[in-house]
C-alpha cells in the first residue's frame, strides 16, 4: 500500500494543482475572447431575462467595486499569486491537514481566476465581464473559479477547526471518565 506522503502522491497533488490552475486560465481568456469578438460592450443576449451574456469591460475588482484603481489592484494580483504560490509549495507542508488534494484542488482555482483576471488587466487595463445573473453584478470565469475555490477552501478550514474541536471535547470526556 502506497503511503500519502509519498513523493509520488506529492508530485500528483502539485499536478492537479497547476491543470487546475491551466484550464481555469484557458477557459477564463477563451471565453473573454468570445464576448469581446462577439458582442459590443454593454451588449446583452439575450436582452433581457435572468440568465444573459452581457459585455463589460471592468476598470475595478469583483462587483464594480474600486472603479479606476487599476494600478493597485494589479499590484494586489502579483502579490496573491505569489502569497498562494508560497503557500501551496512551501508553507502547507508545514500543515499536515491542509496539505491535501482538496485544498489544493481549491488554491488551484483561485490561483487560475486570479491569473486569469491580471492577463485582463495587463493586457487591456480593464477585465472583461459578461456572465449576467438576475441583478447580480456581471462577473466571469476567473470570478466564479475565485469564488468557488475560495468557498471551498473556507469550507474545509471550518470543517477542521469543528473536528479538531470536537475531537478535543471527545479527548477531554474520555480523560474524566478514567
Amino acid at each position: 500500500m502506497r503511503k500519502v506522503d509519498s513523493p509520488r502522491g506529492k508530485w500528483w497533488w502539485n499536478a492537479v494543482f497547476s491543470l487546475i490552475v491551466i484550464l481555469v486560465v484557458v477557459g477564463d481568456q477563451l471565453s473573454k475572447a468570445w464576448i469581446r469578438s462577439n458582442l459590443a460592450v454593454g451588449q446583452s443576449l439575450p436582452a433581457g431575462g435572468f440568465f444573459r451574456l452581457t459585455h463589460i469591460q471592468n476598470t475595478g475588482a469583483a462587483f464594480g467595486l474600486f472603479q479606476g484603481y487599476s494600478f493597485p489592484l494589479t499590484i494586489a494580483s502579483f502579490a496573491g499569486i505569489v502569497v498562494l504560490l508560497v503557500y501551496v509549495f512551501f508553507v502547507c507542508r508545514r500543515f499536515p491537514l491542509l496539505n491535501n488534494m482538496l485544498s489544493r484542488a481549491a488554491l488551484g482555482a483561485v490561483l487560475g481566476g486570479t491569473v486569469g483576471n491580471l492577463i485582463d488587466r495587463l493586457r487591456f487595463g480593464y477585465i472583461t465581464d459578461f456572465i449576467g445573473v438576475g441583478i447580480w453584478p456581471p462577473f466571469n470565469v476567473a470570478d466564479s473559479s475565485i469564488t468557488a475555490g475560495t468557498v471551498v477552501f473556507a469550507g474545509w478550514l471550518i470543517y477542521l477547526a469543528f473536528s479538531q474541536r470536537q475531537e478535543a471535547k471527545r479527548d477531554k470526556i474520555a480523560s474524566q471518565k478514567n
